[in-house]
């Protein structure tokens, strides 16, 4: 058995954390698998690289000589698939989901500068697009930043994108289509109803945040598959109502579009990347995506969860 690049990444992030739970969040795994991992890369070089008691995780002397080997092994590694990669190939980013913001503001981008040429894809949420991203299998991703699985990866940089107003949505014929506009008063009578947001845990954590934070109950249905079925499962509703940005196109729906005040909830989108990515496409994505002006904290006409207030480039 040889040892692996897999194996050696795993070794790694445990010696920075010397806490197998926290390593397996940062590696989105489960700690079983990561200690199997670990394991094979032991038997691999037939040493014991940590010692582990119910207190307190610790590298073991053919750990410590490992180490700085193990960090140049695979800092050499992603030089190699850096060297290889075809310069021509296009920008690999993922745009979370056709409902989304992030998807338009990419078709833009690409209108604007011809050279920029974006291959999407949607995974539905930013918790399941970062190991993809930590893998250079994409080369950037939009989505919230808060409210994940695990601690944000040491290798990824962010930066605020975008924020897009929430508004709420209503069948043509809900007791609440003909008001022009809605307040969290009025959502607290009425409920909010949501498509699970399934592996997106940020946008689960920012809806929590939003009804908790102003007492609106909030159920949540069987997962959209696209913008199709979510609009079903809001026409579906007799009383309780359902959220999704401004922009989203509802032509020929059956729904109705109601602005939220006092205040306006806003999504908050950041664009995520890898910092060792070398495509040369990824500053044309990044130089026109300037940081939006923030509200500030208890700004009664603009609302954001308060991780995100003042979110900076990291």
């Amino acid at each position: 058995m040889d040892a692996d690049i897999a194996g050696l990444r795993a070794f790694l992030v445990t010696a920075e954390e010397l806490h197998f739970g926290r390593a397996s969040a940062r590696l989105y795994l489960t700690q079983q698998a990561l200690s199997k991992r670990v394991r094979r890369l032991e038997d691999a070089l037939g040493a014991p690289l940590f010692t582990r008691t119910t207190r307190a995780v610790e590298l073991t002397p053919a750990g410590r000589r490992l180490l700085p080997r193990a960090e140049e092994a695979v800092a050499a590694f992603d030089a190699a698939v850096q060297a290889v990669r075809v310069t021509a190939d296009p920008l690999r980013v993922d745009v979370y989901d056709e409902r989304f913001t992030p998807l338009r503001i990419v078709r833009a981008l690409s209108e604007r500068d011809p050279a920029l040429r974006v291959e999407s894809s949607m995974r539905q949420g930013l918790a399941v697009a970062l190991p993809a991203l930590r893998r250079q299998e994409i080369d950037a991703a939009f989505g919230r930043v808060h409210d994940l699985p695990g601690p944000w990866p040491a290798e990824l940089a962010h930066r605020p994108a975008h924020l897009e107003p929430i508004h709420a949505f209503v069948a043509e014929d809900h007791p609440l289509a003909g008001r022009s506009a809605l307040t969290p008063a009025d959502l607290r009578a009425a409920g909010i109803a949501m498509p699970d947001p399934a592996g997106a845990t940020e946008w689960r954590g920012y809806l929590r945040r939003f009804t908790e934070r102003f007492g609106i109950p909030l159920r949540f249905n069987a997962p959209a598959i696209g913008l199709r079925h979510t609009a079903e499962q809001f026409l579906a509703e007799r009383t309780a109502v359902g959220l999704g940005e401004m922009s989203i196109d509802i032509a020929g729906s059956g729904l109705r579009r109601v602005p939220i005040v006092e205040p306006t909830p806003l999504m908050p989108w950041s664009v995520v990347w890898h910092r060792r990515n070398p495509s040369p496409l990824l500053p044309r994505l990044l130089g026109p995506l300037r940081p939006p002006a923030f509200p500030a904290p208890g700004d009664p006409a603009r609302w954001l969860p308060d991780p995100d207030l003042g979110i900076t480039t990291r």
